[in-house]
């Protein structure tokens, strides 16, 4: 099929996917008020979806190597899309917790296939950039997540922040189903199928996993600075719930598209010079975050926070297109789909399953600028990791 009708589909669904993921956020503390949860209990509602994702990509990996993709796309659509209206209709902490458990399921299955579904479409010398602009979806969606949130939350309850980013999946679920092809997957005989022994070198693929151990210290910032950072604002900066969420959704819109733009950018003209350019591109993102988020945290007003927190985002968005790119390149295209399932466990696993649910257990005890400062240490092994898969492996 026409590889920019196939992106501009899946382009609008990881959009949507990140409107329905992080919409929870900017309503935390309406929903503390209503509910009377403590921050453990807030931050557990993001563990929770991260827990049933991660479980559950590693099966729909195994299925998505061996069917056709866009039917697994389009039912996901319509399971997150359905969750998320059952997050509004919730009365407790239990049925929410539920809800928002059950928006894992689906989009386990749409990220899983995604990024490996786009890849095959383009030449190697672009993936790195047409993955960025795919991962443009990332700050894109969540920033509007934030701001619908925000918004509809200060106006009219958090209810009717979670209706208002369900609804229109039910759209984009079917143009996937109708509107995507996958010909790669339509027959694949069973003699091409990919074996158990395909499955196990992935795991013994040294440079693969350490680049899914770095993504996974990314992703523990990242999961917790979306989940805590409008909170943080509120206390803070003595914003309001709707101007902590505006404020950093507009942060994350436009340092986070520019820096996994310029990541993206920036890896693939790297990789004409040399073939460790991605790690490059990844070392470089985690190693600048690291001072402007200690900047951040203890700037003396709320100005300086946002300029800083403003410079720590474009910096951990960086790696975005050159990590997709690297495990596009580390993995055979039959067990694609298995690989990217694999980095989605591993980074979840370890990353921001637990980074919300972490930060808030800290906050509870020692306050949320030193459970934050502390989330951010992560990132020194990330360091590690990157530097060791470059060293054992070419992309």
């Amino acid at each position: 099929m026409n590889a920019k009708k196939l992106f501009w589909i899946l382009f609008l669904l990881n959009l949507l996917n990140y409107i329905d993921r992080q919409v929870l956020y900017s309503v935390f503390p309406l929903l503390q008020q209503d509910l009377k949860l403590t921050d453990l209990q807030l931050g557990s509602l993001a563990s929770a979806f991260m827990l049933i994702y991660m479980c559950c990509a590693p099966l729909i990996g195994f299925w998505a190597d061996r069917a056709p993709r866009q039917k697994l796309v389009s039912a996901s659509a319509f399971v997150w899309s359905a969750a998320t209206l059952l997050c509004a209709a919730a009365g407790n902490y239990a049925g929410l917790l539920a809800a928002r458990s059950f928006i894992g399921v689906g989009e386990a299955g749409f990220t899983t296939i995604a990024q490996p579904f786009l890849a095959e479409q383009y030449p190697a010398q672009k993936r790195a950039t047409v993955l960025a602009l795919f991962g443009l979806a990332l700050p894109l969606g969540s920033a509007l997540g934030y701001l619908l949130g925000g918004m509809a939350g200060q106006n009219w309850g958090w209810q009717a922040a979670f209706m208002l980013a369900g609804a229109p999946g039910f759209i984009l679920a079917f143009l996937a189903g109708t509107q995507l092809q996958d010909s790669a997957h339509r027959h694949i005989p069973a003699a091409n199928r990919p074996a158990w022994r395909d499955y196990g070198a992935l795991l013994t693929d040294k440079p693969f996993l350490w680049i899914c151990l770095a993504h996974a210290m990314i992703t523990f910032v990242q999961g917790g600075f979306s989940a805590w950072m409008p909170t943080y604002f509120h206390r803070y900066f003595d914003f309001t719930v709707a101007q902590a969420g505006t404020v950093f959704g507009a942060i994350v819109v436009i340092c986070g598209a520019a820096g996994t733009f310029l990541g993206g950018k920036l890896a693939d003209r790297l990789l004409a010079r040399t073939p460790k350019a991605y790690f490059i591109t990844i070392f470089s993102g985690i190693l600048l975050m690291l001072p402007c988020a200690g900047a951040a945290l203890y700037a003396p007003n709320g100005t300086l926070g946002v300029l800083f927190i403003s410079l720590a985002v474009l910096c951990i968005f960086l790696p975005m297109g050159p990590v997709a790119a690297a495990l596009v390149a580390l993995s055979k295209p039959s067990v694609r789909s298995m690989a990217f399932a694999f980095n989605i466990f591993i980074i979840h696993a370890l990353g921001d399953a637990l980074s919300p649910l972490l930060i808030g257990r800290a906050s509870d005890a020692w306050g949320l600028k030193t459970a934050l400062l502390l989330g951010c240490a992560t990132l020194l092994p990330g360091l590690l990791f990157t530097a060791l898969a470059a060293k054992k492996r070419n992309v």
